[in-house]
């Protein structure tokens, strides 16, 4: 796992030279390219109808719930960096989303055990533009503030595509909507705003170590500025480096990242990810008299983490960390954070999780409730909270089913694209769900014509009924399970000669590798007439593949394979599989 983290962290120090570098060129290119993504769109259009996904992991089981409890993660699946604010009894929760679009998941709740996805905060190409990043680009580390010193809203985020570098939007109503960004003068990743007291405002943020002064590989620094509210900027010549390295220099810490800062009782407190966002992730909290230090940090650190427990644990919760407070209904504190459910195999498929704990702060420094001993799977709920997850359009928790008919006019929040809106392939009709392929497939870094939504179990089924008949061998469309451009499965139906097929490709390149090992796994002659169910099961690691051509009964297509592909694990990057409907008009996979 250190030579994952390793690889995460040298991807963003590429990732940050190239922004700098080729900013400009990607903004001049960019709308150009988009559009050139997607090519000319074939006449032959898959309909799909009844999808259906079901959770069924064994730890859901094994803990049912009692009257007082809510399940944690309160986010399942790849809802990674979570930050939170509160206005009145407003909650709002904002999320990592990396290249997919729309950007920047935001989440309501009125007592931080209910939330409602009320949209994303980037839902326009102005706002992101990430039609030619890899997938584990894009937007991340999103910090989100309310500043009641003028009664609005401020999100702030790394951009890693289209020259975006940070970028701060802001809103007087989350619910109606974000500006167009504001670009910020400096470089380094992981911002948030903080607002005093007293008017000034201030953005910390994660950078380098000043030139020739790194020490060792994963020395970072922590930087703060002041931000000018009515120019949107921050003041020149005001950063300043509260943090060197982290809690203990002599001890070569990795990767101080993800700050906040927040004020309780006249002290300014600014808390951090420290150790890399695998399995040595912690936060880490500091003191000052000043916003800009200097900071002093608790003697009781870590204040969470998961890293010092045996890996063969029941119920495992790793990778703890990147965390963010806020003040719940009933006066006491929480943090959100992000954290892992490994499958049996010990590999991420599901991706990093949005979890929270109470926050004791009732003395100096701030201590998350077991967050030092190995996580349980529930949490009692607030005092006077009912839990209603999974009625009333809240976000369901645990084992769920979530089907769609497709017969609401508006897509659901959680169905996401790749690169590029929903909108340009995908429509909703009278019959079901319509796609327009483009041409371009799931293996190559433009905007895909694919409908996602996010794996939130290890253990878990997901159907959908197509109506298709390819026209071409180009022609193809079915699912897909995907943990990014370069490892991912496509399971759909094309056309060789007069025939027609149901092919499953496993589409795989290694790390340093320059060419993509696509191979067929199996094939089998498929009658087009009537619709075809597709459907995959996947039990931790081995993830299955069939069909059906009456709706009850299903076939096996080839053997049970294994997940692996699908693990953070094995492709690196930052999302967890994410399985999607596919059409493509450049089909290259030949039964």
């Amino acid at each position: 796992m250190r030579k994952l983290k390793s690889d995460f962290r040298l991807a963003i120090n590429k990732q940050i030279v190239l922004i700098t570098l080729f900013s400009t060129l990607f903004s001049l290119a960019g709308i150009a390219q988009n559009s050139a993504a997607k090519g000319k769109q074939s006449k032959s259009a898959p309909l799909f109808t009844k999808f259906e996904y079901q959770g069924n992991d064994q730890v859901y089981t094994n803990n049912p719930l009692k009257a007082d409890e809510f399940y944690n993660p309160i986010l399942q699946g790849c809802y990674p960096d979570p930050a939170i604010c509160r206005k009145g009894s407003d909650y709002y929760l904002v999320c990592s989303s990396f290249a997919m679009f729309p950007g920047v998941p935001i989440f309501h709740s009125k007592d931080l055990v209910n939330w409602t996805q009320i949209g994303h905060v980037l839902d326009r190409v102005s706002q992101l533009n990430v039609f030619d990043c890899g997938i584990s680009a894009g937007v991340y580390a999103p910090g989100i503030t309310y500043n009641p010193n003028n009664d609005t809203f401020y999100m702030i985020v790394t951009a890693f595509s289209a020259g975006g570098g940070n970028i701060i939007v802001k809103t007087k109503d989350p619910m109606k909507g974000w500006s167009d960004p504001y670009k910020l003068n400096f470089n380094g990743i992981d911002p948030s705003i903080f607002f005093d007291d007293n008017g000034k405002a201030y953005i910390v943020h994660n950078d380098a170590p000043d030139r020739g002064k790194e020490l060792y590989n994963g020395h970072r620094v922590i930087k703060v500025w002041e931000y000018d509210v009515e120019k949107d900027q921050v003041i020149a010549g005001t950063d300043k480096i509260i943090v060197d390295g982290g809690v203990d220099l002599a001890k070569k810490p990795i990767w101080i990242e993800a700050p906040h800062l927040y004020k309780k009782n006249g002290k300014y407190y600014l808390m951090c990810a420290e150790g890399g966002t695998g399995d040595w992730h912690s936060e880490v909290i500091f003191i000052s008299d000043s916003p800009k230090g200097p900071f002093v940090p608790a003697p009781g650190n870590p204040i969470l983490t998961q890293r010092h427990f045996p890996k063969d644990r029941a119920n495992k919760v790793d990778w703890a960390g990147h965390a963010d407070l806020v003040e719940g209904p009933d006066g006491k504190y929480y943090g959100v954070f992000l954290a892992i459910r490994p499958n049996n195999k010990d590999r991420v498929n599901a991706g990093r999780e949005t979890f929270m704990l109470p926050v004791d702060w009732s003395g100096t420094f701030p201590v998350f409730e077991n967050g030092l001993v190995p996580m349980e799977p529930k949490l009692k709920m607030p005092k006077g909270v009912e839990n209603k997850t999974g009625k009333d359009g809240f976000m369901p928790n645990g084992n769920f089913t979530f089907i769609d008919d497709f017969t609401s006019e508006k897509l659901d929040y959680r169905w996401i694209g790749l690169r590029g809106p929903r909108e340009e392939f995908a429509s909703v009709t009278k019959k079901g769900l319509q796609i327009k392929p483009f041409q371009t497939t799931v293996k190559e870094v433009k905007p895909t014509s694919t409908l996602f939504y996010r794996q939130q179990h290890n253990s878990f089924s997901y159907a959908a009924t197509i109506e298709y008949k390819p026209e071409s061998e180009k022609d193809l469309a079915g699912i897909v399970c995907l943990q990014s451009e370069n490892f991912n499965f496509v399971y759909g139906i094309t056309k060789s000669g007069n025939d027609y097929y149901l092919l499953l490709e496993k589409n795989q390149k290694p790390r340093r590798s320059q060419t993509m090992d696509s191979r067929i796994l199996a094939s089998t002659k498929i009658d087009v007439s009537k619709p075809i169910r597709l459907k995959v099961t996947a039990n931790h690691d081995d993830y299955e593949f069939s069909y059906s051509i009456n709706g009850t009964d299903f076939v096996k297509l080839g053997e049970t394979v294994s997940g692996d592909i699908l693990s953070t694990n094995v492709a690196g990057g930052f999302t967890g599989c994410i399985i999607g409907l596919y059409a493509t008009a450049a089909n290259d996979a030949k039964p």
